[in-house]
């Protein structure tokens, strides 16, 4: 039998990380220019980003130092992960018993030289109770390393089937479904209007187009008709096109029967906002209430997603909602309160329905009592104010 010889602090950290990675699902991350230490992170965890350091430190100002480099880390972590608050454990295996040390803000330090004085440790015990009966010990090198890259490799290999599984090109039902619907009610539209490429308010109101007045006399069904109505060609095909990317992306992401349920609250959601600001007069039709939902949604699921998504969210998702909203509120004609709408239906939706493998229990229900009383304040708007 070969035995491996490995430092006792090199062995102390192996048994943390296989613990904090496998057991309280944090993931390594990439820090470049450190050396003896390891960086943990899970957003959802009782501390989001977790150090391990081996780092000899003998007197308070190599300490001080410490942090300070430690407090610049996080900065970039939480920059990367769209964090506005960041709390961190510091674990510390190699230092003196005779730095004085106290937390530094956002930072809780740990001062620990063995297993025992972890399992024993106050701070740890309460916040990983399990901690103490799951590391693992062996004076064996070898087979510490064996178990800990077998087990954080299992793990690794699940994680991947669960993202592939979120990610993979699906087949897409109800976007093609949607667009369907939308030309063939512009054909419908077209047969009963002399200009096919701008339809009359006339047309628009009887084939459904939301209209404050109506829905107030009982044709509450306009709120949802309307999203598959278009003012004439120029307005169908911007909205389709725009629909075949977004729709694409949202269905593969979060689920055909999900996406379906986004999209419909979400026109739901813009045209009763829209119709709190509205007058008698207007007539509103369009599918971009029902967008502007799903760019909610990708907001929502880039927001769970995002150590994998950051950069979209920032350099794409975000500009894409602010630059529509700027050129609803610059060009006359644009119900830019049915975009609104639809964008707070379609996250608090989202919310609701969960994003796979993120989303928990509590999330869910809290975002179903919000959705839910979100409509019913707008109905209320609506139906007995207005």
């Amino acid at each position: 039998m070969t035995s491996v010889m490995i430092r006792k602090n090199d062995q102390i950290m192996m048994s943390l990380v296989h613990y904090f990675v496998t057991k309280e699902n944090y993931s390594p991350i990439h820090v470049q220019g450190v050396k003896d230490e390891i960086w943990l992170e899970n957003l959802n965890g009782p501390y989001r980003v977790i150090r391990i350091s081996c780092n000899s430190i003998i007197n308070e100002e190599q300490y001080n130092f410490d942090i300070f480099k430690m407090q610049h880390i996080i900065k970039q972590i939480k920059r990367k992960t769209l964090s506005l608050k960041m709390n961190a454990l510091n674990i510390c295996l190699d230092m003196s018993d005779r730095v004085k040390y106290n937390n530094a803000g956002n930072i809780a330090t740990i001062n620990v030289s063995s297993l025992n004085e972890i399992k024993k440790n106050p701070a740890l015990q309460e916040i990983f109770p399990n901690l103490k009966n799951e590391l693992i010990e062996t004076k064996d090198g070898l087979d510490l390393i064996i178990n800990v890259t077998n087990d954080i490799n299992a793990k690794t290999e699940k994680e991947n089937k669960l993202f592939a599984k979120v990610f993979s090109p699906k087949k897409i039902v109800f976007t093609k479904i949607i667009i369907l619907a939308c030309i063939v009610m512009y054909f419908v539209l077209a047969f009963n209007n002399k200009n096919p490429l701008n339809f009359s308010a006339i047309s628009l109101a009887y084939f459904g187009g939301n209209n404050l007045a109506l829905v107030q006399s009982g044709e509450v069904w306009r709120v949802i008709i309307s999203a598959f109505l278009h003012a004439g060609l120029i307005h169908l095909v911007v909205n389709m096109y725009s629909l075949a990317i977004i729709g694409t992306q949202v269905e593969t992401f979060i689920g055909k029967w999900k996406f379906l349920g986004i999209y419909l609250i979400s026109a739901i959601s813009g045209n009763l906002l829209s119709l709190t600001f509205s007058s008698v007069n207007i007539i509103s039709v369009g599918a971009s209430g029902a967008l502007f939902g799903l760019m909610g949604a990708l907001l929502y699921f880039g927001y769970h997603y995002r150590l994998y998504l950051s950069e979209a969210i920032r350099n794409q998702i975000v500009p894409i909602i602010l630059v529509n909203l700027l050129l609803g509120f610059m060009i006359s004609g644009i119900d830019n309160v049915a975009h609104i709408g639809g964008l707070i239906g379609g996250y608090l939706a989202s919310m609701a329905f969960g994003i796979e493998n993120k989303s928990t229990k509590k999330d869910m229900i809290n975002g179903w009592i919000v959705l839910i009383l979100y409509i019913a304040f707008l109905s209320y708007i609506v139906f007995f104010v207005k």
